[in-house]
């Protein structure tokens, strides 16, 4: 009897033990809702040197510093895109840097950047959307490495053209640089020492669609290592919909750097927001999500499970 009764708990206990194991797209990485009705920073407006700010921008917190950098410009489309910074004690005051723009010598957007050891590696669009590099010790004060060599899987450059929003990502002695040409794609090239980039593969890793939120364009933004696992914030958008065209954000999983896989539920805030360009920020006890383009919005953990 005693060994039926415990046979009758092994059958009723052990099925629940898949229930416990984690989800692929943790709640804390698909759910969000807006932190307040206003976005927690915006360009500076006219007479200022960023009458405007645009696309990619990032955030950083180390300890109780948060840093931010975003692209300020004068509002046209030919105007120079140059690098301003901005710093946090708590993620929702923000305060310009004193010196902004604090690098204006070249064309500078569609940044974000890799802390590694003590230096800063800033991956950003030059102009013709030609991804570079900018080095720094304090996140401030940048010197330019210039545009990117990246190559194709059998080493040879890659076709003439524009690569951009490249996005850096560092693991076990290796960088993997993931870039899109003309939004019609992520592709991953990898290096050991920053100065040669190859492809694993001279097809992309990421595709548009089939979703209308990225049925034709599609850019990554971040890439995150959680739980075992590869996140990347990505952004996407469809052509001949809007006027504007309206740019949403999404995330996907990867056990590998190689094979992604998207959330069902994106885009993880509705399309008609307009919200893109999204960055995951840890503050010491969950996850903040900030959207950058057009202005800064801040989103907290919450709303429907999904």
């Amino acid at each position: 009897m005693i060994v039926r009764f415990a046979l009758l708990i092994a059958l009723v206990v052990l099925p629940g033990i898949g229930w416990a194991e984690e989800p692929v797209f943790p709640r804390e990485l698909v759910s969000f809702v807006p932190s307040g009705p206003k976005p927690v920073f915006v360009a500076g407006g006219e007479g200022r040197w960023d009458v405007k700010i645009r696309e990619r921008g990032f955030i950083l917190r180390e300890g109780p510093r948060w840093h931010m950098w975003f692209t300020g410009y004068d509002g046209t489309r030919p105007g120079l895109k140059m690098l301003g910074y901005a710093s946090s004690r708590d993620g929702v005051s923000w305060t310009r840097h004193k010196t902004n723009p604090v690098y204006k010598a070249h064309w500078v957007e569609d940044m974000m950047v890799v802390k590694q050891g003590a230096v800063y590696f800033m991956f950003a669009e030059g102009r013709g959307d030609v991804a570079h590099l900018l080095v720094s010790t304090d996140g401030i004060g940048w010197t330019r490495r210039g545009p990117l060599d990246v190559r194709l899987a059998n080493g040879k450059k890659i076709p003439a053209g524009p690569y951009g929003t490249p996005t850096g990502y560092y693991e076990n002695g290796r960088w993997y640089l993931f870039y899109e040409r003309r939004d019609a794609g992520i592709w991953l090239a990898t290096s050991r020492d920053m100065l040669t980039w190859t492809n694993i593969s001279d097809d992309p890793v990421l595709k548009p669609g089939p979703g209308l939120y990225d049925r034709d364009m599609v850019a990554l933004n971040q890439v995150i290592k959680y739980k075992g696992r590869y996140y990347a914030s990505f952004h996407g958008a469809a052509k001949g919909e809007e006027t504007p065209t309206l740019w949403s954000s999404g995330v996907a999983v990867s056990d590998d750097l190689k094979s992604w896989t998207k959330f069902p539920g994106n885009p993880l805030r509705p399309r008609k927001e307009n919200k893109s360009s999204g960055v995951y920020v840890w503050d010491g006890s969950r996850f903040v999500f900030y959207t950058m383009h057009g202005a800064v919005h801040r989103h907290l953990p919450g709303g429907k499970k999904r």
